[in-house]
């Protein structure tokens, strides 16, 4: 009867499930290791593998960084155009083209002359916004281009921006 009882008992399902949880744990923990051992091999490439075509990139980009001229102009201290009312401007120039800085500098007093006649008949309302600003510097732009005669102005900016 004993071996009866040892018989009924479901021992049998019991052992053959952990069996095959373990297995399942061995799937899964191989899939895993798969996954991250990939998963670092990518990063490893993508991020680390290109160091020498990111250099060279980045060599690239710090010549044309170093290509960028400016040509500054001395300050301008000008009237506008209501009576005890002056600007103090100072304008770099920003070339689209380093060769053309030569022919910058032979049309200082021309651009000077642009800037003086254009300011000076400005208004300190029109000047005194941030948008009356962005105007100036694109009718500055337009004029600066037009006194040369080719489009080698590619910004300018102001240094120096002051109202009485």
């Amino acid at each position: 009867m004993a071996d009866e009882i040892a018989d009924n008992q479901p021992e049998q399902p019991q052992e053959v499930k952990p069996k095959k949880s373990k297995k399942k744990l061995l799937i899964i923990i191989a899939s895993a290791l798969v996954a991250l051992s990939l998963s670092g091999f990518l990063a490893y490439t993508m991020l680390g593998g290109n160091k020498k075509n990111t250099d060279g990139a980045d060599h690239q980009k710090g010549e044309k960084a170093a290509q960028t001229v400016l040509v500054p102009l001395d300050p301008f201290v000008l009237n506008l155009a209501e009576p005890g009312r002056f600007l103090k401007l100072t304008i770099h120039f920003e070339l689209s083209d380093p060769l053309n800085q030569q022919m910058v500098t032979d049309h200082i007093p021309q651009l000077k002359d642009a800037i003086i006649i254009l300011i000076s008949s400005k208004s300190i309302e029109s000047l005194s916004s941030p948008e009356g600003k962005l105007q100036l510097k694109d009718e500055l732009l337009l004029r600066a281009n037009l006194t040369i005669g080719k489009d080698i102005f590619k910004n300018l900016y102001f240094t120096e921006f002051v109202m009485q």
